[in-house]
């Protein structure tokens, strides 16, 4: 097993992690803008564990490819986080 997988199945872990408790978290917060900042953390972990693993398509599309497809789910990730929390900062 090379140390790309192994730093891969690590952040696996650490994603399953996050996910699993913001969820719970979610279900006992919802509602109010603690249950939207739930939600803003939810989809940024799930854009940003889609940038990470488009890796694994690294033996089927080049390089440029791979950056192209992580780099804009990165981006995303950081765009959705942006904006969400500007507009849950604007709410009265």
């Amino acid at each position: 097993m090379s140390a790309r997988n192994i730093v891969l199945i690590f952040s696996l872990f650490i994603y399953v992690l996050i996910l699993i408790s913001f969820n719970k978290a979610r279900k006992k917060y919802s509602g109010g803008k603690i249950g939207d900042v739930i939600k803003l953390i939810l989809v940024t972990a799930i854009l940003l564990f889609a940038a990470d693993y488009s890796e694994v398509f690294t033996g089927y599309f080049s390089e440029n490819t791979i950056f192209v497809l992580r780099t804009a789910f990165k981006t995303l990730a950081l765009a959705f986080l942006a904006y969400g929390g500007t507009r849950i900062a604007s709410e009265k």
